[in-house]
């Protein structure tokens, strides 16, 4: 992926880029893998908002992601890659050998024409997934299962992968993009290489109106609002917080404030805690 700029014509496009789609060989989606997807808008089922800034955008309609890899020993062939307005991943279109097709993430260096396979005995190539217990330490592997058969949960973003550093007993030890170090269950599956597309967090969108076809609405600062709006509002000219630390508009701690809960689970599986800037 290449990043492409523009002459500035205009106050929007001085600071706008957007990707080339050099990588993109397909425009068109597979119709048998795309369906329609009820956009919530941040509303509940009595459309009240309940998730502010949500909302408008441009229409989408979902690809069907094969995120469980489950066509165990069947080659495929990737057919094309694709954009999809869903994630900031690309996506490629494999056709399986039994005439089956399926969406995947495209992991970085996945070519059309390239073969890729599911199943313990895979070869250790990019896009091939794997138990984390046959993958060799030091793999970078992207879409992690945290459960056996329920499908990858983690490390599905442009650009990401995580590295397995250890081995022990019914667990495999990695090292997420965030820095945390986690144990997985051997038996989960793992695709192997970087997810593609790890440009995209150079891209400038320039102007409000990108972001607005994106499904974002404006977010109004706390402090230029009224006592009545914010718990950060009023005051004259700029003024502080007025708080020992900022709080959301309902007066609950916030930027900092940690949510995790103590007693979860999967807290017993994490070796060392990402790094969270306290």
């Amino acid at each position: 992926m290449g990043i492409r700029t523009y002459r500035p014509m205009t106050p929007g496009t001085r600071q706008a880029s957007v990707s080339d789609f050099a990588e993109v060989t397909k425009t068109e989606p597979e119709k048998s893998l795309t369906r329609y997807k009820h956009r919530k808008r941040g509303r509940n089922n009595r459309g009240v908002v309940t998730s502010r800034h949500r909302g408008g955008g441009h229409k989408r309609l979902y690809r069907e992601i094969d995120f469980r890899r489950d066509k165990l020993n069947v080659p495929a062939k990737v057919a094309a890659i694709e954009y999809d307005p869903n994630r900031n991943a690309r996506i490629a279109l494999l056709y399986y050998q039994d005439g089956e097709k399926r969406y995947i993430l495209a992991p970085a260096g996945l070519k059309v024409g390239d073969s890729i396979i599911s199943g313990p005995d895979s070869p250790f190539e990019t896009g091939n997934a794997l138990p984390l217990a046959k993958i060799p330490l030091g793999t970078d592997v992207h879409n992690i299962e945290l459960v056996a058969g329920r499908g990858g949960q983690i490390v599905r973003a442009a650009g990401g992968a995580a590295q397995v550093v250890a081995k022990e007993g019914d667990y495999v030890t990695l090292r997420l993009p965030s820095k945390e170090v986690r144990m997985v269950r051997r038996e989960c599956y793992a695709t192997i290489g970087r997810v593609g597309n790890a440009e995209i967090r150079n891209l400038s969108l320039g102007k409000a109106g990108r972001t607005r076809r994106l499904g974002k609405r404006p977010h109004v600062r706390g402090s230029a609002m009224n006592p009545v709006d914010h718990p950060h509002g009023g005051g004259e000219g700029r003024a502080p917080i007025g708080r020992s630390g900022p709080v959301t508009p309902w007066g609950k701690p916030a930027l900092g404030m940690k949510t995790r809960k103590r007693k979860k689970q999967s807290s017993a599986l994490i070796v060392r805690r990402r790094n969270t800037g306290q």
